[in-house]
């Protein structure tokens, strides 16, 4: 087979996404989703050496499928022209915060942080910012994630969250809804392999970031009650 890169085969696989055309590239797929997984391997190795709970994960546990979910989208085709892969102790559907390599032709990232929690973990994250928003400030305000990072994303309220006032000194990290770090990866990173290191890399930087989530959501309510 010629010398197809994972980048190459998600490009056709945009232009030609259907089936008939998956079904006649199956053995292209594979060959290439399997080189995916031996790079979600080698970045779930590491993760485990820091964080003896990524160890009960497999490499199969944190790559989402190829098949997109149809049913209630306008966009009826049925691959996602993406490869990514989600990284948290207690796998995809963790509401701890994780670790994402995005995998696509000129638009490959990679990211860390909670997307869209539930709402009782949402309150806890804004608890804790009213608690602590100086920590997160200083946090996301320290050159080692700005100069990685730039700021952190997500989805925001217009207006204020239910409980706190236009007024209150962190509202603009009040107002998020989802809270993330991301970092682009070219197309190079891609090819050569280099994603790996350089996510590594990235997840090493937004440990800090990841323990002050923690913190929010490991609050109890008997917690909230006591301060």
């Amino acid at each position: 087979m010629p010398n197809k890169d994972l980048l190459t085969f998600l490009t056709e696989l945009s232009i030609n996404n259907s089936k008939e055309w998956m079904d006649e590239n199956r053995s292209w797929y594979e060959q290439e989703k399997a080189s995916f997984l031996e790079s979600v391997a080698e970045i779930l190795a590491q993760l485990s050496k820091w964080q003896p709970g990524f160890s009960e994960l497999r490499p199969k546990d944190c790559v989402f499928r190829q098949n997109r979910d149809i049913r209630f989208s306008a966009n009826k085709a049925p691959y996602k022209s993406n490869m990514a892969a989600y990284f948290s102790v207690g796998g995809k559907k963790s509401e701890g915060p994780g670790y994402y390599v995005h995998v696509q032709p000129g638009g490959s990232f990679v990211g860390g942080g909670i997307w869209m929690p539930p709402a009782p973990i949402l309150k806890k994250i804004r608890q804790e910012i009213d608690y602590s928003g100086e920590e997160l400030q200083n946090l996301l305000l320290s050159p080692e994630i700005k100069e990685n990072f730039g700021e952190m994303q997500g989805a925001k309220l217009k207006t204020s969250p239910k409980g706190f006032g236009n007024d209150h000194q962190y509202i603009e990290y009040l107002r998020y809804k989802s809270f993330i770090l991301s970092h682009p990866l070219s197309d190079e990173d891609i090819r050569s392999g280099a994603y790996v290191a350089i996510s590594l890399e990235a997840f090493s930087k937004m440990m800090p970031f990841h323990a002050f989530l923690n913190k929010a959501i490991s609050t109890t309510d008997e917690d909230d009650i006591l301060l």
